[in-house]
């Protein structure tokens, strides 16, 4: 039997991985969606096309994107305790969650953009809609569907992402399954750590495709 002790961690566990997980990705699509904006705006077949600031954008998100979470958990760990105080913890993890959220999350963004039907763009472009006007009122408006299915995909990638960060005491259910599940050999804390992810997972899957069913003009 779990012990009062473990009960009370677990659940302050799963607040605090709802609490990483939801601030990284806010934090991630405050940077994210702009970045994704100009990835679409400047590509070749873009609103303001420009190969060089497109091409530094890309290489750039191709990077980050290519290096391991664990990895670039270690790497950031002077940039966490510049911006933080401090290497470890929930509130410190925040800080690698979000460096890596923003290129995944810049690279949906600009996939979701680049799926609008193109002649929805031009009848806008050909009633004097400027650039911007475009962006805000054309492309997010018609792409809200796909973006929020994105968001979704972000959430549950950015939560596996906190699971990990507990190898190196980022705090969470990861933290917990580490350092009793798997240091402690309690198998029960492990399970129940995996099932508790699992169901954070399904839940804000189901929120997210209630939105996008909710949003999608097709089946209004």
């Amino acid at each position: 039997m779990l012990s009062e002790k473990i009960v009370s961690m677990i659940i302050n566990g799963v607040w605090e991985t709802v609490y990483m997980t939801l601030v990284s990705t806010a934090f991630g699509y405050l940077f994210g969606l702009p970045l994704g904006i100009c990835l679409c705006m400047t590509d070749k077949s873009g609103l303001k096309p420009n190969v060089l600031i497109y091409k530094i954008l890309d290489v750039i998100v191709n990077i980050f994107r290519s290096i391991p979470f664990l990895i670039l958990l270690i790497v950031l760990i002077p940039l966490t305790r510049f911006l933080v105080g401090k290497s470890y913890g929930t509130t410190a993890t925040i800080v690698p969650l979000t460096i890596a959220a923003i290129p995944f999350i810049g690279r949906m963004v600009e996939n979701s953009l680049k799926e609008v039907d193109p002649g929805v763009v031009e009848a806008a472009r050909s009633m004097g809609a400027g650039n911007w006007r475009i962006v805000f009122r054309v492309l997010l408006v018609e792409a809200r569907t796909s973006l929020i299915a994105g968001a979704t995909l972000a959430v549950g990638t950015i939560l596996g992402y906190s699971a990990m960060a507990g190898t190196v005491g980022g705090g969470g259910l990861g933290n917990i399954a580490i350092q009793y599940g798997y240091y402690r050999y309690q198998s029960d804390v492990m399970i129940i750590t995996v099932v508790l992810l699992v169901l954070l997972v399904q839940l804000f899957q189901n929120i997210g495709t209630f939105l996008a069913n909710h949003l999608d003009k097709r089946k209004v």
